[in-house]
């Protein structure tokens, strides 16, 4: 890359403090990652903004130990959960990846356009709580059950819709290799067609094959920890399967439980999770452990299949499910909040 590519790239204690681009935050999103989004040609909500010269094709940002990632096309941002999943979909281009995958994880909360290509390539896909610890226990283990021919589940790849994605060269997420990896993918695709090929090129195609899973995930800052604390003991206890909300059918309700396949341990209480029967996910966590306050996390997950509708707006796709987990968890009631602090 050209000398000048890489911004923000000195080492600074403090992120560049509060009167950088960062505003003193590392987090690589549309929401604190200002200049590179809007050199991209995005605003913070993801829309395309007017440019005095075409943006660049491709541009990521990590955050300040590398770990986490955020990758762009020109006027394109690629969402966390797809970029996992176009990363599997894709990982045949990638030479690491030469004698194909094993198994591939998200985190629960994460959307589920992983398990549609996870089965379509007829590999194992988990499930697991929010935690790298138990991305990297399938990455460590030895569990004959799954793999009886290695001793590990490797070639493998993770990720979660916090911006982390992984494989298994290292036991932690990886933003520079999820980086590379794209490159070497855009790259691959390039050099096949004989044309530059996009970020949104590849988004597309891979929409056009497996459909788009439209996500959001609403935070809610800073909210009376024992009033929130409430409400997920009220939801926890609610049975909704079957019953019909504003529209939309609910297949299940539950608390999430995680068993691990490779020690047996069992993670309970990992978040609500309401499933319709269209395949439409609304998960709620609750994060924080200080006295001062707790984040009620909002998931928001709507599938759109191949055959329809696949350039819209996430976030306006998923605004009337935004209304029926408002209406289940009585949150404004509750917290007395009537909007999130943040909306990825």
């Amino acid at each position: 890359a050209a000398s000048g590519s890489a911004t923000n790239a000195d080492p600074r204690p403090d992120f560049g403090g509060h009167e950088s681009a960062w505003h003193g935050h590392a987090d690589p999103n549309l929401t604190y990652a200002v200049e590179l989004v809007k050199t991209m040609g995005l605003d913070k909500g993801g829309n395309k903004i007017a440019t005095e010269k075409p943006p660049p094709t491709f541009g990521a940002a990590a955050d300040g130990d590398a770990d986490r990632n955020m990758i762009l096309g020109s006027q394109f941002f690629a969402s966390p959960s797809d970029s996992l999943a176009m990363l599997v979909a894709n990982s045949d281009l990638i030479p690491q990846f030469k004698d194909g995958l094993k198994g591939c994880a998200r985190s629960m909360p994460t959307s589920g356009a992983l398990d549609l290509v996870a089965a379509k390539k007829g590999i194992e896909c988990f499930e697991t709580p929010t935690g790298w610890k138990f991305f990297g226990n399938l990455m460590d283990s030895g569990n004959p059950k799954y793999f009886p021919d290695t001793k590990l589940y490797t070639p493998f790849i993770c990720g979660e819709e916090s911006f982390g994605t992984g494989a298994d060269h290292v036991r932690e997420k990886d933003g520079m290799w999820a980086v590379l990896a794209w490159l070497q993918i855009l790259a691959a695709k390039t050099e096949a067609s004989g044309k530059l090929v996009t970020v949104e090129e590849v988004a597309r195609a891979h929409w056009t094959e497996y459909g788009r899973n439209y996500y959001a995930r609403y935070d809610y800052e800073g909210v009376d920890k024992p009033k929130a604390e409430e409400m997920m003991k009220m939801m926890s206890e609610m049975t909704i399967a079957g019953t019909e909300i504003q529209g939309m059918k609910v297949k299940m309700n539950d608390v999430f439980t995680y068993t691990d396949p490779v020690d047996a341990s069992v993670s309970k209480n990992q978040g609500i999770r309401i499933i319709f029967e269209d395949g439409s996910r609304i998960i709620f966590r609750l994060s924080g452990t200080g006295v001062a306050g707790a984040t009620v996390r909002l998931y928001l997950e709507k599938y759109e299949p191949a055959s329809g509708n696949l350039d819209q707006h996430q976030f306006d796709v998923v605004k009337p499910l935004a209304a029926i987990a408002l209406e289940v968890s009585k949150l404004q009631e509750f917290t007395g909040r009537d909007e999130p602090s943040v909306i990825t």
